[in-house]
């Protein structure tokens, strides 16, 4: 992922740390004596730098017309990496829905697809803010990357995105032939909200039984929208780049009612979900003072306990988006090629492929 560069998406040795259960804020206090807890002294030395000179913005219905513009642009690696084709095809109900469509190679026959979702906490972004990983994913591994553009949050509320979503996994299934891609070997990808998205659609997916999914692999998703609502986190978790207000307010937007609310649109919340059996072998890679943390280690455990292939990476002293901030880090670099690594195995011939990290 050398390619990938701060401009392209966001201004030691890799730990895996499984941790055995998620301390709750007042366990945490306890075992720290209550003392304040410096965030900074728990971010590793590679990424330290970059995130005390980060200026952090918060979400809110006041500065988000400012951070959508300053997101309008994605940046496109230049030829010769495979480039972003834009097409238009039919969303729910026939209305236009805009997708990109990244290959390393036209013409090829029976290669692997994956349905690319984008992040920017529900709100912002679009699908060509992460435009170089779809280019990485296509040159790495000889895929067909379909990057959807889905209507934004909260001019957009659920299950407005999950349907645009889901309308462009199909696009791709009825399509495979066109594209050349291979039907049975189709998986999902997301960062941040667009693991959040990632994982709503296959819950979706699944209960509908009309397009098979390979994988999904996920990238510090956004999971449960109780963290740092109705579910208050340490204050050193959470800290950097994505907090506890913008992620109320994210998730807010989203669902259309307050973040932590009792209750929430049936299948809008991954974490809430009741039952996961049944769901796509899964991989979920996060930094351990992310936001995103807890809620990535307990999605695991559930997925485990219901009988899903799992595989979940820790990184000690990571915070959220830092391989995106720091791409040219050590920590950066392994954490990114454990992640390619799982999408590769889990676009793999081998039904249910393991996604274990390495």
């Amino acid at each position: 992922m050398t390619e990938l560069t701060r401009r392209s998406l966001y201004l030691g040795t890799l730990g895996v740390a499984l941790l055995a259960a998620h301390a709750s804020p007042r366990t945490l206090a306890r075992r720290l004596g209550n003392a304040p807890v410096d965030p900074f002294a728990l971010v590793d030395p590679e990424l330290v730098a970059a995130v005390r000179v980060i200026r952090h913005v918060a979400v809110s219905g006041r500065t988000l017309a400012a951070i959508r513009n300053a997101n309008a642009h994605g940046y496109i690696l230049p030829a010769p990496a495979p480039q972003p084709v834009e097409r238009s095809i039919a969303g729910p109900a026939g209305a236009p829905l805009r997708v990109y469509v990244t290959e390393a190679s036209s013409g090829a026959k029976g290669r692997p697809g994956v349905l690319h979702i984008h992040s920017g906490g529900f709100v912002t972004g679009t699908a060509l803010t992460e435009a170089p990983l779809a280019q990485t994913i296509a040159r790495q591994l000889g895929c067909v990357v379909v990057s959807v553009d889905y209507t934004l949050a909260p001019e957009m509320k659920f299950p407005g995105s999950l349907e645009q979503n889901y309308a462009a996994l199909g696009w791709m299934h009825k399509n495979a032939d066109a594209l050349g891609i291979d039907p049975s070997r189709i998986g999902l990808f997301g960062i941040s909200a667009g693991g959040g998205h990632s994982a709503a659609l296959s819950i979706a997916v699944r209960d509908r039984g009309e397009y098979p999914v390979a994988c999904l692999v996920m990238n510090y998703p956004m999971l449960d929208d109780r963290t740092g609502s109705s579910r208050p986190v340490p204050p050193h978790v959470g800290a950097f780049v994505w907090t506890r207000n913008d992620n109320v307010f994210g998730w807010t937007s989203l669902l259309g009612r307050p973040a932590g609310s009792p209750y929430a649109p049936t299948g809008a919340v991954p974490a809430r979900v009741v039952e996961l059996a049944g769901l796509p072998p899964t991989y979920i890679g996060c930094g351990a003072i992310d936001l995103f943390a807890g809620e990535s280690i307990d999605y695991a455990g559930r997925l485990v306990a219901a009988g899903v292939p799992v595989g979940l990476l820790i990184v000690p002293g990571a915070y959220h988006a830092f391989d995106l901030i720091v791409p040219g880090a050590g920590v950066s670099k392994r954490f990114s090629a454990a992640w390619m690594t799982a999408l590769e195995r889990g676009l793999s011939s081998r039904p249910g492929a393991a996604l274990a990290h390495g």
